[in-house]
């Protein structure tokens, strides 16, 4: 069990602004929004299902949950542009997988 400080969620919002983005809260996600792009940012720490929706997405994970995800992401193969930025307890993070849309 990981000793949290702070919520991935409020993680994943931090970094994004810290990036220049806008960020508003979208009912359990966040629609980051800088010059000409909008990115959905969903918190994965609770992720339970594959979001249908959307152009550009993050997922934010705690860095050692990244390999599961990136296989449950390409099994759904989404139809939409996507990442994982894994964070790390300290708050570092990197962005650790991308997948263009086919």
């Amino acid at each position: 069990m990981r000793a949290v400080t702070k919520h991935l969620d409020e993680k994943a919002r931090s970094i994004f602004a810290d990036l220049g983005y806008t960020v508003t809260d979208s009912g359990g996600e966040y629609l980051a929004e800088r010059k000409w792009r909008s990115v959905h940012v969903t918190p994965a720490e609770e992720f339970d299902e594959t979001p249908e929706s959307g152009e550009y997405r993050c997922f934010v994970a705690w860095s050692e949950d990244v390999p599961d995800l990136e296989r449950r992401l390409e099994a759904a193969d989404p139809e939409y542009e996507w990442a994982i930025m894994g964070v790390d307890e300290d708050g570092d993070y990197e962005v650790a997988c991308h997948r263009n849309a086919a």
